[in-house]
């Protein structure tokens, strides 16, 4: 079963129809929409301040959502896609975002709606990623405006991830993931 534990009384919370993997932690002020999923060997970490996350978000295996105490909250809007190993701290990601493979986004940065973040990029903080844009490099810069087909894309990965948790719904009740 997935890890969900509370930090000073503070429980995590989750949406309808969200999946959570077997190896997946969630700890403390953590907040996550509806249809959300969370894959093997994430960790969201809602010790230090808090974390909301919007409906339809995926945040992908090993990928770690973390915070600043009591400086920095990470807040993920609606229909995003978090790859795998990225690193997303004290931050806000508007809706309508991808944060590619290994990509690590900072405190106090902002990555604004309809922006695409490079796999292995770094968004330094207080970076403002605008929104129509891809971002890569380390430092991460704009590099191009993103297309309608790349936009759409976006969308399309989100609903493949809801698609993809529906793959697990056996294994629910038998392997001790989680659908809550």
């Amino acid at each position: 079963m997935p890890l969900l534990l509370p930090v000073k009384g503070v429980h995590p919370q989750l949406g309808q129809d969200c999946f959570v993997a077997p190896n997946a932690t969630i700890v403390g002020d953590v907040v996550l929409g509806d249809h959300c999923t969370v894959w093997f060997n994430a960790v969201i970490r809602g010790d230090v301040h808090f974390i909301r996350v919007g409906n339809k978000t995926n945040i992908q295996d090993g990928a770690v959502i973390h915070c600043t105490y009591q400086k920095a909250p990470t807040t993920i809007g609606s229909n995003v896609s978090i790859g795998h190993n990225a690193l997303v701290h004290g931050c806000t990601v508007q809706d309508n975002v991808l944060i590619g493979m290994g990509a690590i986004v900072m405190d106090n940065a902002v990555v604004q709606q309809h922006c695409i973040v490079a796999a292995g990029a770094v968004v330094l903080e207080n970076t403002i990623c605008e929104s129509g844009y891809i971002y890569a490099g380390v430092p991460a810069k704009k590099v191009k405006a993103l297309t309608p087909e790349q936009i759409a894309g976006m969308a399309r990965t989100a609903d493949n991830y809801v698609m993809y948790a529906s793959w697990f719904q056996e294994g629910v009740e038998n392997q001790g993931a989680s659908t809550l």
